[in-house]
């Protein structure tokens, strides 16, 4: 059951940050809180691609959580299986990188959120 509540809130949070990266992909000047503020306002248009390809990954990964947790795609459940080790490392990368920026907004923002998906990675992987 923990696996279940553990995928959901994944999936949420994924979903936040699948949402600022669309933000970030049409010109919204949130850059600051992006790639340790290195893009300050709106993104150029190379890294509105970025973005964009970001968005795709980010979405693939939650497809992956959820196959893993049974919520979706059964078929693909063995391959979910291996692919959860990508996710969980992107995952513990993602809250590192977030946990060390030099950007204070991203710190406060994606930090607690990339430790929280790391966290609901790690219950899911080693269905907990």
């Amino acid at each position: 059951m923990i696996v279940t509540y553990a995928a959901y809130i994944y999936t949420l949070l994924m979903f936040t940050v699948i949402i600022f990266q669309f933000c970030l992909t049409i010109g919204l000047p949130w850059g600051a809180a992006s790639m340790g503020g290195k893009f300050p306002g709106k993104y150029p248009p190379k890294m509105r691609v970025a973005s964009f390809m970001n968005m795709l990954i980010l979405s693939f990964m939650a497809a992956i959580v959820l196959s893993k947790a049974g919520l979706i795609l059964d078929a693909f459940k063995s391959e979910a299986s291996f692919a959860i080790w990508f996710v969980l490392g992107f995952s513990f990368l993602a809250a590192i990188l977030n946990i060390i920026t030099r950007s204070k907004i991203e710190r406060k923002i994606w930090a607690p959120v990339s430790v929280a998906q790391l966290i609901c990675v790690l219950i899911i992987a080693f269905d907990l």
